[in-house]
């Protein structure tokens, strides 16, 4: 195993809608920062309203890396964030600023603060998996991953076809278990973790207000100026984006469509506790307590 480099990272972590974005500018002001992004949509060029990816105007001059550097029709790549992030963050490094991993993709995080290596693939079984997954839908192929491995199948959601598809190939090409495949928690920087969160009511009244604004600020017409977007087997499954396509199709009304997203993304956030509260290597902070960037910033340093 190589050595842990020294640099030492602060992760922002926790569910949508919490706080991490105004939390982690607060904390590159006071620790002299830059952030380096783990949302996995904010990746794709064009996605913002969506997103809730800040605009410069409101990053007040604070420097932010790994943002628009996927065409919508790019499928996520973990391996490749992987390389990016840890790039951005040893230049942040050597600059002697503070490298802020911010974001709720709990994955995405892994990936850079963990000895994290990642399986080959399989083109053809790609294919073919991809393949049976546009004919007849995630659910077969979930069921499928559950008797196989049901650990696995327990930490992705039935309706993500993308992580399905990853889980069984890797489960064919190696014979064994896809759980048995991701490494045990050894670092790979000296990090701390800090984790954002709120209260259950008052965060599904925040989602509620983040899905009106996005409507508001035009995320259907970002939506329609997305060239490829619907090629995109990540881009188009995005929350918000999916709905926003339904709308576009007739299939639903913009209140349904709001709606669904709103409770997709209290689903959605629900799945991102329950990933990040098993570390017990992150110390919780509640987003709504006035000394919340003052803590913050005492265990970063």
């Amino acid at each position: 195993m190589p050595p842990v480099p020294a640099t030492r990272v602060v992760a922002v972590v926790g569910p949508t809608a919490a706080g991490k974005s105004d939390l982690s500018l607060e904390m590159a002001r006071e620790l002299g920062g830059e952030v380096v992004n783990a949302d996995s949509m904010q990746v794709y060029r064009g996605m913002d309203i969506g997103t809730a990816k800040l605009p410069e105007r409101e990053r007040g001059g604070v420097a932010h890396h790994v943002l628009d550097i996927w065409d919508v029709r790019e499928p996520a790549s973990v391996a490749v964030y992987q390389t990016a992030a840890r790039a951005a963050i040893d230049d942040i490094a050597a600059r002697g600023r503070v490298p802020l991993l911010v974001g709720g993709s709990g994955l995405y995080v892994r990936a850079v603060l963990e000895e994290f290596t990642f399986p080959g693939t399989d083109p053809a079984i790609r294919a073919r998996l991809e393949a049976e997954l546009s004919e007849v839908g995630a659910a077969p192929l979930f069921s499928r991953l559950h008797a196989l491995d049901p650990v696995a199948a327990g930490k992705i959601l039935p309706s993500n076809g993308r992580r399905i598809v990853r889980a069984l190939e890797v489960i064919e090409m190696t014979g064994a278990p896809f759980t048995a495949s991701l490494p045990g928690p050894e670092p790979f920087y000296d990090a701390v973790q800090i984790g954002v969160d709120r209260d259950t009511a008052e965060l599904d009244r925040r989602i509620a207000e983040r899905v009106d604004l996005m409507w508001q600020r035009g995320l259907v017409a970002e939506v329609r100026g997305l060239a490829g977007i619907r090629e995109g087997r990540t881009a188009s499954r995005a929350l918000g984006y999916q709905q926003a396509l339904a709308q576009i199709d007739g299939e639903l009304t913009e209140e349904q469509a709001k709606e669904e997203t709103v409770r997709a993304t209290r689903r959605f956030v629900r799945r991102q506790r329950s990933w990040f509260r098993r570390d017990p290597r992150i110390h919780w902070l509640d987003a709504a307590s006035p000394g919340l960037v003052a803590d913050a910033v005492r265990l970063a340093r």
